[in-house]
């Protein structure tokens, strides 16, 4: 039988104060409801669906094809979404997850344990829980004697007894399919504030005879989101949980509360990361690295013994033993090969920069290909842009240009030449050849005498 999960993200979430949908505010650098469908994914569900309403399009947009979707029109509570997506439901006593869209803790391996847990049990309903010192403003869960879940009660609705209580709903279950469905056919809005509620479902099963049950967890793994700083708790959770799984892992992070990597980035062991650094997206940073303070690298391939000081790199890779920075900024579709140098205040854009090669200051370097062991001398422009297009300039091998030097492309440097400080390239220059376009300099003997004098006339 196949495992489904459906994820609720069709409120509007009023106290985020935002226009964007909840679930589509970022922790660690994505989605929260991408977290959550992650953990299902590694806990090997097969269907996920996310059940939306408020901001629809935009949730549909930033998910794509990744979920399937259910629309709630009318927000009616969370009993009514699931009536929504009965449809989907299988009736073969599948395994379901209902899981919630701004609880990104949420983990894999809780998700997994607890469809273990309920299946184990023969439950038609279990409960996702935890054990919480202070439980203000959750739903209690209320046990009888043998310790078998009776109901959940909203604390608006619990009796000072009940408050007491120190286990708590999550909001998140796992129930056999075919027993959801027949208790959704019975979930009445009848109601204070006429909405389905999904904990009644509860009590309907164990009025229908089937047997519930719960599980508990961490408190960590399901806190939700419903404010800012909830946001901000959220992500400095996650973020801890990043840094402590690479730091077990051989790398070094001087100040974990001052570092932010994503969820996705892989780091080799004995690379030490510096305050300040926001490694983001599929980054891949090798062994032996030093990543220095306040740089930022996304979506880069990065080799071994880098090291790059207060940078940022973008969709690009770097060779080994390479230096970056500081303050260098390398741009989309650029690889950087080994032992070479970007250095400081130096960009490179849609660049391929050989093994061996320098660019020590202030230089630009735009859809180019250059060559190994070249020299570019403070100040050499890669003149790309003729207003309508761009061009590609070559650099060969071996190459040296000298300082502030314009490469008018599209031109080609060939191997071995040697471009003079201060030209302007606007024809290609041969092999082991010396180019000079520059004016040639002129003295004016006794100028500034003969103007001085005129002056004091």
């Amino acid at each position: 039988m196949r495992k489904m999960a459906l994820i609720l993200a069709a409120g509007k979430g009023t106290r985020m104060k935002s226009s964007i949908p909840k679930v589509l505010h970022k922790a660690a650098g994505q989605y929260m409801i991408e977290h959550v469908i992650e953990s299902c994914e590694d806990a090997a569900v097969e269907e996920i669906h996310a059940i939306i309403g408020h901001g629809k399009e935009l949730v549909k947009q930033a998910l794509g094809d990744r979920v399937g979707y259910m629309e709630q029109v009318q927000q009616l509570g969370t009993g009514h979404a699931l009536m929504m997506a009965k449809e989907l439901l299988p009736k073969d006593g599948s395994a379901v997850l209902v899981l919630v869209g701004d609880a990104p803790l949420i983990e894999g391996d809780t998700l997994a344990e607890l469809m273990r847990i309920h299946e184990q049990e023969g439950n038609s309903a279990t409960v996702l829980t935890a054990i919480m010192e202070n439980p203000t403003g959750y739903g209690r869960i209320l046990k009888n004697e043998e310790g078998d879940i009776r109901k959940i009660v909203e604390e608006k609705d619990a009796s000072d007894l009940e408050k007491n209580i120190r286990e708590i709903n999550s909001g998140m279950y796992c129930f056999k399919s075919d027993d959801l469905i027949e208790a959704l056919e019975s979930l009445t809005n009848d109601n204070a504030h006429g909405e389905y509620y999904l904990t009644d479902v509860i009590e309907i099963l164990n009025g229908m005879g089937k047997r519930t049950g719960t599980w508990a967890t961490n408190v960590e793994s399901i806190k939700a989101v419903n404010s800012r700083v909830e946001l901000a708790q959220v992500e400095k959770i996650m973020r801890r949980r990043i840094n402590e799984f690479h730091m077990e892992n051989g790398v070094t992070i001087l100040d974990p509360e001052a570092t932010y990597i994503g969820k996705h980035v892989k780091i080799g062991m004995d690379t030490v990361i510096y305050p300040g650094c926001i490694l983001e997206g599929e980054t891949a940073i090798g062994e032996e690295c030093q990543i220095l303070e306040q740089s930022k690298i996304t979506n880069c391939i990065i080799g071994n013994q880098v090291t790059i000081q207060s940078s940022t790199l973008m969709e690009s890779s770097v060779g080994d033993k390479t230096k970056v920075g500081p303050y260098a900024y390398v741009r989309p579709n650029c690889r950087i090969g080994s032992n070479a140098k970007i250095g400081d205040f130096v960009e490179l854009k849609n660049a391929r920069f050989g093994d061996g090669s320098k660019a020590s200051h202030l230089t630009y370097v735009g859809d180019a290909v250059v060559g190994k062991n070249v020299n570019l001398g403070c100040g050499v422009v890669f003149v790309n842009y003729d207003g309508v297009d761009k061009h590609i300039t070559v650099v060969e091998d071996d190459v040296f240009v000298g300082c502030n030097v314009n490469l008018v492309s599209p031109v080609t440097i060939k191997k071995g030449a040697y471009v003079a400080a201060g030209s302007t390239i606007t024809e290609d220059v041969p092999e082991d050849s010396l180019a000079i376009a520059r004016s040639r300099q002129t003295n004016k003997e006794g100028y500034y005498s003969d103007r001085s004098r005129k002056i004091e006339e």
